[in-house]
């Protein structure tokens, strides 16, 4: 298996998603936002950051970046797509995700632990952790707040879409919203970074399980 970890002017997590994926035991390179081809990728790793300095919006002119197509592509054949913090900006712009990410409630940036609980755990990304599980994982963002309308909630919540939830909400996220998957369950978005969350040295090794897992369905659906 390999992943493709993309590269934005303005990425600055892409070193922290391929350290990640490499201790998953897969391969990884990077992936300039200008290429046009993901050909001989398995998967999609869309680190944080700031994608061309968050111009007009975060995540708005990545949406067109020339790469974009073929993320879409990989999405609609099942293939692993994460995105993470701008990376979750990113897959909401080009409508992989629905829902909008806004400036935290506070309208400062937040940088700081976070606990959150696993809502579901039967998903590629999740089926490793228990369910209610509390893990923690840093967040890093002055865009986080996760917009939905109660119409869109219900439609998550019928389908099982959310995995994450805050404990202690630190954006004003719609219901503590953390993270969620597409219908499928093949496209995961999250503000927390579990990336940074693979090391008990560094305060926490909670984020191991998200990429392990991931690594460990797409082999049992390929191998």
């Amino acid at each position: 298996m390999k992943f493709a970890v993309l590269k934005f002017p303005g990425s600055n997590c892409d070193r922290d998603m391929y350290n990640a994926a490499i201790k998953s035991g897969v391969d990884a390179d990077y992936v300039d936002y200008r290429n046009t081809s993901l050909e001989g990728f398995d998967g999609v790793l869309i680190p944080g950051g700031f994608s061309f300095g968050d111009y007009l919006r975060s995540g708005a002119m990545a949406s067109v970046a020339p790469i974009i197509k073929e993320v879409k592509r990989l999405a609609d054949e099942g293939k692993p797509v994460l995105g993470v913090c701008n990376g979750f900006q990113i897959l909401t712009e080009i409508g992989l995700l629905p829902g909008a990410l806004l400036h935290n409630d506070s309208h400062l940036f937040v940088s700081r632990n976070e606990s959150l609980k696993v809502i579901n755990n039967e998903t590629p990304y999740t089926n490793l952790y228990d369910k209610d599980e509390v893990v923690v994982y840093p967040v890093a963002h002055g865009e986080g707040h996760y917009y939905c309308t109660s119409e869109m909630y219900e439609d998550l919540e019928k389908n099982n879409q959310i995995i994450l939830k805050y404990e202690d909400n630190p954006n004003g996220s719609y219901n503590d919203i953390a993270g969620i998957v597409n219908k499928e369950g093949n496209v995961c978005g999250m503000m927390p970074h579990p990336e940074r969350a693979i090391e008990s040295i560094l305060g926490t090794d909670s984020g191991m399980k998200l990429f392990e897992a991931m690594v460990n369905s797409w082999r049992e659906q390929n191998v």
